[in-house]
């Protein structure tokens, strides 16, 4: 779920965390002087009108590898677009998070193995933090916000290819699409964004044709004929040719977006209506920048 300010890290957060650089223990901890529940030690948290989220400051998340642009861009630290996934803005957000894996995740790893679904939640969150540093770069980023666009992607590819074998088909599509669209819409609020849910979703729609491919009708009864019977190929011609294009697809994306992050390159300078997917200015807000 696309989450506030606070799981990018705050609009002035790249700010805040830079002041820190300084820093020389990459396991830095917040001093609990300014903390919550000091009896806590190192779970005390923000006091909640910086972090409503009950979790740390900016600057302690980004001394704990937080998607930086900045550090990514200009310090070469790749890892970060990765190591944001395992983050979050507090514990309210990693509840959040947590339902919301358990309500997509638990379904598509009984029908498709750990495996494929963890590269699919790994890849999305890779493909929906690129898109991110290259169209938000003033802020840090954390949460698994993309991974699960991707799951929820992939869940709703999954439930339009496979409609009839559902018994509550329609409830399903339903919410599925109503938690798509509610992401989506607070996503074009002010200080929340839009592109790591993007990014995740588009990047988990081109990861179903390759790692969710389903063998065609009547195949798994051709492994028990004899040997001598006409063998049937496990996939349609058509999967073959989508599953070439969209492993081009992937790899040129993830190239190019990467190329353009580390040479510095700001997305808004070659999509002058990007922004709008964001946030969408009106008389009640602006969009800062």
């Amino acid at each position: 779920m696309a989450s506030g300010d606070l799981e990018r890290g705050g609009r002035n957060g790249k700010n805040r965390a830079n002041s820190y650089h300084q820093s020389s223990s990459p396991f830095y901890v917040e001093n609990t002087e300014n903390c919550v529940a000091k009896f806590l030690g190192k779970l005390s948290f923000q006091p909640l009108k910086e972090n409503p989220l009950f979790g740390p400051s900016s600057h302690t998340l980004d001394k704990l590898e937080a998607l930086n642009w900045d550090k990514v861009a200009h310090g070469k630290q790749g890892w970060r677009l990765i190591t944001c996934i395992w983050l979050h803005a507090g514990v309210i957000h990693l509840l959040a998070n947590m339902l919301s894996l358990v309500f997509i995740g638990i379904r598509l790893e009984q029908q498709f193995g750990f495996l494929r679904i963890g590269l699919i939640y790994l890849l999305s969150d890779f493909g929906g933090s690129i898109l991110l540093s290259l169209f938000i770069q003033d802020n840090i980023s954390v949460g698994a916000s993309s991974a699960l666009f991707g799951l929820l992607r992939a869940m709703l590819a999954e439930l339009l290819t496979t409609w009839t074998i559902y018994t509550n088909k329609v409830a399903a599509l339903i919410t599925l699409v109503v938690i798509i669209a509610i992401n989506l819409a607070v996503g074009i609020l002010p200080h929340v964004d839009n592109f790591t849910c993007i990014g995740g979703f588009l990047t988990g729609f081109l990861l179903r044709f390759v790692l969710l491919l389903r063998p065609q009708f009547g195949w798994v009864q051709c492994q028990h004929v004899p040997a001598s019977a006409p063998v049937k190929s496990k996939h349609k011609a058509y999967q073959y040719v989508f599953w070439v294009i969209v492993v081009v697809l992937v790899i040129v994306g993830f190239t190019v977006g990467l190329v353009m992050l580390f040479r510095g390159e700001n997305g808004n300078d070659h999509c002058s209506w990007c922004h709008y997917l964001s946030c969408v200015p009106t008389s009640s807000w602006h969009c800062g920048k």
